[in-house]
């Protein structure tokens, strides 16, 4: 299958928005200027608000690489027809 060339590269900038967006996310939520992330603010005893953020950032994070990869892909294969 083919990407055109406009879907390519929106595929490559999603992965690149999602890598800083939720680096972002994920240094922020250890930061936790709010205190929901940890019971008493030295990264001791994480709550289930912290594990449930986390594994969303995660998870974002590995299907925005494996979008980027499609698209990085894609704009590549178009270089080389």
């Amino acid at each position: 299958m083919k990407l055109s060339r406009p879907v390519s590269w929106f595929l490559a900038a999603f992965g690149v928005w999602s890598l800083i967006i939720w680096s972002t996310f994920v240094k922020n939520l250890w930061k936790d200027s709010g205190g929901q992330a940890f019971t008493n603010g030295d990264h001791s005893q994480p709550t289930a608000f912290f594990w449930v953020h986390l594994l969303l950032a995660v998870t974002s994070l590995v299907l925005g690489v494996g979008i980027g990869v499609i698209g990085v892909r894609g704009v590549r294969a178009l270089k080389r027809a």
